[in-house]
C-alpha cells in the first residue's frame, strides 16, 4: 500500500506527464513509467506500466480536447491510425507480461534514443498544414499505426513519442497538427495497453487516480505553451531534448539494475 507521501508524490507527477502530453503529444509513459518507479516508489515494473499506462490514457483524452477546441487534430487520420494501432498494442502488451521488467525498461530507454535522433534530424521541417486523409496516405497511415501500436502495447506506454514521428512520416502534417492528432491514438493505446494489465492484477487504481487529478491541470498548461513554441518553430527541439534527457536517466538506472 502506498502510503500519502508517495501518493502526493504521485500527484504531482501527474501534473509533469499532464504538461508533456499537452506540449508535445508525447512524455506520457515516458515519462510516468520512470516517475512510477523512481520517485513514486512502485516496485514493479509491470505494475508501473499497467498504472501509467491507465493514467496517460485519461490524461491523454484531457489534452485532446484542449487541442480539438484548437483546431489542431485531423481526426481522420488519428482515428484510421488509432484503429490500426490498437491491433499492434494488444498483441504487443500480451508480450510485453512475459519479458522481464528491468529488460524491458532498457530497451524502452534505447528506442527513446532513436526517436530522439530521427525527430532532431527534421526538426526544420514545416509540414503541409492542409493534409487529409487520402489513398496515397492511408496505407502508410495503417502501417505506422499497427507497427507504434505494437511498440507502445509491449513497452506499455501511450506511444506519443512513436506516434507523432509517425504521423509526420505518414502525411507530413505539421508538428503542431501531429501532436494534437497523437492523442487520438495515444488514448486508444493507453486504454488497450491498461485493460490488458488489469486483467493480471497489474493496475494500482488509487495512483492511476491521483495521477490523473494532477495530469489534468498540466495537459492545460502544456497545451498552451505547445502553441507559443510552434510559432517559433521550437517545438520538434524540446520534444528531442526531452526524449534525450529522460532516456539516459533509464538506461543509467535500469543498466545499473541488471549488471550492477
Amino acid at each position: 500500500m502506498i502510503d500519502t507521501l508517495h501518493l502526493a508524490l504521485g500527484g504531482l507527477s501527474g501534473v509533469l506527464v499532464g504538461f508533456a502530453l499537452g506540449l508535445v503529444g508525447g512524455g506520457g509513459s515516458i515519462l510516468a513509467v520512470p516517475l512510477m518507479v523512481y520517485l513514486v516508489g512502485v516496485k514493479s515494473p509491470h505494475v508501473a506500466i499497467g498504472t501509467s499506462a491507465l493514467a496517460v490514457a485519461a490524461n491523454a483524452a484531457t489534452g485532446l480536447a484542449q487541442h480539438a477546441r484548437a483546431g489542431d487534430v485531423r481526426w481522420r487520420c488519428g482515428l484510421t491510425y488509432a484503429a490500426f494501432g490498437v491491433l499492434g498494442a494488444f498483441a504487443g502488451s500480451t508480450l510485453g507480461k512475459s519479458f522481464d521488467g528491468q529488460k524491458l525498461l532498457f530497451l524502452f530507454a534505447l528506442l527513446m534514443l532513436v526517436v530522439g535522433a530521427l525527430m532532431l534530424r527534421t526538426r526544420k521541417a514545416s509540414g503541409n498544414p492542409h493534409v487529409r486523409l487520402n489513398r496515397e496516405n492511408a496505407p502508410r497511415l495503417i502501417a505506422y499505426g499497427l507497427g507504434t501500436g505494437a511498440f507502445s502495447g509491449f513497452f506499455g506506454i501511450g506511444g506519443g513519442f512513436l506516434i507523432v514521428p509517425g504521423l509526420i512520416a505518414s502525411t507530413d502534417m505539421m508538428m503542431i497538427n501531429a501532436v494534437g492528432t497523437s492523442l487520438v491514438a495515444v488514448t486508444a493505446f493507453g486504454l488497450t495497453t491498461a485493460g490488458n494489465y488489469a486483467l493480471s492484477g497489474l493496475v494500482d487504481w488509487l495512483l492511476a487516480g491521483v495521477f490523473i487529478a494532477g495530469g489534468v491541470a498540466g495537459g492545460v498548461a502544456g497545451t498552451r505553451l505547445s502553441h507559443r513554441l510552434s510559432a517559433g518553430g521550437q517545438l520538434k527541439t524540446v520534444f528531442a531534448l526531452l526524449i534525450f534527457v529522460v532516456a539516459f536517466y533509464m538506461l543509467c538506472k535500469s543498466g545499473l539494475a541488471l549488471w550492477g
